[in-house]
């Protein structure tokens, strides 16, 4: 009986001693942390998801709206004056005065003049100039000449012009007139004639004589044609008074 005792207290003792050592392997210990599945997560790593910033938050240093700047530029104030009118050319000067005489506002016309140089040529001409518009305008200087060829205009040699008198403006009221005189190298002799230089006369169509503002103007003798020496025609300024 002492020995079934004996064993029944060792078979005892057995069990005791494996409980305890099995209720020392459950208590907390180390520093690791009990997965539930044999696996220990070390206490020191961190979530990279705990330090990733949260998506939309603004950035530190940023406005919420993303800009910095929001102050609208000043937009310049526009003009309202209107423009200042120009008057035409064409216009009366103020005061009162007649502009200049257009082209096409003037009729011209030549013909030999009364008084001019002896000899067989033409000598000299008078160019008269009509108002045929339906206002007074006005005339003024020294006229440049040049000989059509053929009665050509574009086809003209212009002429050594050497002025004469004074300018002044004239005033040429609607069916008025206004004239220059152009006075040649006279050409001598009969037939063909000569040139005292001793060049060869020249003969010419008409002349086109243009005035300062005015336009251009061809023009023919009534009598026969432009006979001069030397390409050379001394010239009056527009005259209110009919040369002879």
């Amino acid at each position: 009986m002492r020995y079934v005792n004996g064993m029944r207290y060792s078979a005892v003792a057995v069990v005791v001693a494996s409980a305890a050592l099995a209720v020392a392997g459950c208590q907390p210990g180390g520093s690791g942390t009990d997965t539930g599945d044999g696996g220990v997560t070390p206490s020191g790593a961190v979530s990279s998801a705990a330090s990733s910033p949260t998506p939309g938050a603004p950035k530190p240093g940023s406005s919420a709206s993303g800009s910095s700047s929001s102050t609208p530029s000043a937009s310049a104030p526009g003009s309202s004056s209107p423009a200042a009118s120009v008057p035409p050319s064409s216009a009366p000067a103020p005061g009162g005065s007649a502009a200049t005489c257009s082209a096409d506002s003037l009729k011209a016309t030549a013909r030999q003049a009364a008084a001019r140089p002896a000899g067989t040529g033409t000598g000299a001409a008078v160019v008269e100039f009509t108002n045929v518009s339906g206002r007074t305008c006005v005339l003024m200087g020294h006229p440049t000449v040049a000989g059509a060829g053929n009665g050509s205009p574009e086809m003209n040699v212009p002429l050594i012009v050497k002025p004469t008198g004074a300018a002044a403006q004239v005033k040429v009221a609607p069916g008025g007139m206004a004239w220059v005189k152009l006075t040649f190298v006279q050409v001598q002799g009969e037939a063909d004639g000569y040139c005292v230089s001793g060049s060869a006369p020249v003969v010419y169509p008409t002349m086109v004589v243009r005035l300062p503002g005015s336009g251009a103007h061809q023009v023919a003798l009534d009598d026969g044609q432009f006979a001069e020496c030397e390409d050379t025609v001394t010239v009056t300024a527009v005259s209110e008074v009919r040369p002879s």
